[in-house]
């Protein structure tokens, strides 16, 4: 929390410093090259980090299945969520942004001030596109930052090595499970450098962009926290329609974990007050000790919405169109990619997930280091949906467990 208030402070102190000395030419070339240097090493992680993660959370979610019928049903039901969170961000962006557009010359003025001025060219036709997908050779599309196809990859190949041997399976998996935490590291380095980087970034958007920045960044952290709240609003949804409670008692026993998300924006700080609310929903404390810490461990329900809705909001913010297949497929680059980001950091997390969904729909990925300053308020939404939409899931899993023993008896 103190990290992300440093750097939320150091994009307000870097726009008001670009806005007050930008015209010095000397200062604002330096500050460029500072942001453009500590930009690079930021995007040097992201395929690394992206294929080691992917493969680890695979591996992770399908151990979490083999636990049993209980824990299969769990795995099922978070999955099925993930994919419709990413669904939800695809419908929800276009229609919150129609009724509460960007502020009148932001994007302009913005993507002026980073330096992208030029948009994307067409989309491909949807013939060559699909074609592009299937990468023949994974190792040139990492270096062309061909996300997509290195996703699939990436995914296929972690799906085989569920099928191996556990003897075969773990060193391969154990090599990757290195490589992710020695990413993580090296992200984290770069991140310790975030208050400088932003600073300079800042300065530079400040110059170019003036006072308008604020606005736009406001209207972004806006338009992000309300896709956050609406997934909140889902799971009250679920733990009626799925879980059978009612409306007010689920929120009783949701407060308290509630209390614990919106102060610590941490799933794991509020796992035990969780527990202590389904269990005040009647689900016996040997379902929700297996349910909820799978969940804590393998499901972020508003990860999806939210991040593809990042990616959403940066492709409308440098008019890229997106066609129904190019939008099928930022939907399930967000959903996938959630796998592996579920026990990082929250700054991490937002570079790690955001990045392939924006290089997959021929998005920039820029604007995320500057975006990441401003999390600090979207994910106070995001925790909140999270653990809301756990508890809900542990309820629900619960209930059909009866019902299917119930049917069985």
């Amino acid at each position: 929390m103190t990290k992300a208030l440093f750097i939320l402070a150091a994009l307000i102190l870097g726009l008001l410093a670009g806005i007050g000395f930008g015209q010095i030419e000397a200062i604002k070339s330096g500050a460029d090259t500072i942001g453009s240097v500590w930009l690079n090493a930021l995007r040097m992680t992201v395929v690394p980090l992206v294929v080691a993660l992917l493969i680890t959370g695979i591996a992770q979610t399908a151990l979490a299945a083999r636990a049993g019928r209980l824990a299969a049903r769990g795995v099922g039901t978070m999955l099925a969520i993930l994919w419709g969170s990413s669904i939800l961000a695809a419908v929800m962006i276009p229609l919150i942004l129609g009724v509460f557009p960007m502020p009148d010359g932001s994007a302009d003025a913005l993507r002026a001030a980073l330096s992208i001025t030029e948009k994307p060219g067409p989309v491909p036709p949807l013939g060559d596109f699909l074609r592009a997908m299937i990468p023949t050779n994974p190792i040139a599309a990492a270096a062309n930052d061909a996300i997509l196809p290195l996703i699939i990859f990436t995914a296929a190949f972690a799906f085989a090595l569920t099928r191996l041997p556990l003897e075969k399976r773990v060193p391969v998996t154990g090599f990757f499970e290195a490589v992710a935490e020695a990413m993580v590291l090296m992200i984290g380095w770069v991140l310790a450098l975030a208050p400088i980087g932003v600073f300079s970034l800042a300065f530079v958007v400040g110059a170019k962009a003036g006072a308008e920045a604020f606005g736009a960044l406001a209207h972004y952290v806006i338009v992000l926290s309300a896709l956050g709240l609406i997934v909140w609003a889902l799971s009250f949804v679920m733990a009626v329609v799925g879980a059978r409670q009612g409306l007010g008692t689920f929120f009783k026993a949701a407060i308290p974990a509630q209390a614990v998300a919106i102060s610590t924006q941490s799933s794991l700080a509020s796992l035990p007050a969780m527990l202590k609310g389904v269990q005040a929903l009647g689900v016996p404390a040997a379902k929700a000790d297996l349910i909820l810490p799978i969940a804590v461990a393998i499901f972020r329900a508003t990860g999806p919405a939210m991040n593809v809705g990042v990616a959403l909001y940066i492709a409308a913010w440098f008019g890229i169109e997106l066609g129904p297949a190019q939008m099928a497929l930022g939907i399930a680059a967000g959903a996938i990619t959630t796998l592996g980001a579920v026990s990082l950091p929250g700054s991490i997390s937002f570079i790690s997930s955001i990045a392939p969904i924006c290089l997959a729909l021929g998005a920039p990925i820029e604007p995320l280091a500057l975006l990441v300053a401003v999390e600090t308020v979207p994910d106070i939404f995001r925790t909140l949906g999270n653990v809301t939409m756990d508890m809900a899931v542990t309820a629900t899993v619960a209930r059909q467990d009866d019902d299917a023993a119930g049917q069985r008896a």
